[in-house]
């Protein structure tokens, strides 16, 4: 299985201290070298930088042809444009993204595109942790990570868990 990540997913998994999941749901993840620069590099001191550099199921992988995402990086950040990009060069399975406008990009490439809620949901599935609420709550409030109140109720309603609020 081929999975190519662009930065915001990883750096919201590693705030959660749940990087974890993505090589066990996954085994192997791809990074274009922007997304390696965002999160190691320019990423020191910054949450996920040690995590993600000592994965050793995280590899970095310059495009072979950047025109594309060059063209891309007109509409979207480096990032995701790269990430796109290498997806599509792959034939990735997955594409791991989470921004509004680099996922309709990737979906109307024929990409598939799973967000940090679409990998928590996968982790309940399998029973890699018990309950997404308390990680969702903890992207909001800890991390910054927006999520909007219908993805948040639509992801718990998936996930079998209860809407109401009770402090978890």
């Amino acid at each position: 299985m081929i999975v190519v990540s662009d930065s915001s997913t990883l750096i919201a998994l590693t705030s959660l201290k749940r990087l974890e999941l993505l090589q066990a749901l996954y085994e192997h993840v791809v990074v274009p070298d922007v997304v390696w620069h965002e999160t190691v590099i320019a990423g020191e001191n910054r949450p996920g930088q040690v995590e993600i550099l000592s994965a050793d199921w995280i590899e970095r992988r310059s495009l072979r042809e950047r025109s594309f995402a060059e063209m891309l990086s007109t509409r979207l950040d480096d990032g995701e444009a790269e990430a796109i990009a290498l997806a599509l060069e792959l034939g990735a399975d997955y594409l791991l993204l989470d921004d509004r406008q680099g996922r309709k990009t990737a979906q109307k490439l024929g990409l598939r595109v799973v967000g940090v809620v679409g990998v928590l949901l996968a982790a309940k599935a399998k029973g890699l942790v018990p309950s997404i609420k308390p990680e969702l709550i903890r992207l909001r409030t800890e991390v910054g990570f927006r999520i909007s109140n219908s993805l948040f109720r639509r992801a718990l309603v998936m996930a079998g868990e209860s809407l109401e609020v009770d402090g978890s």
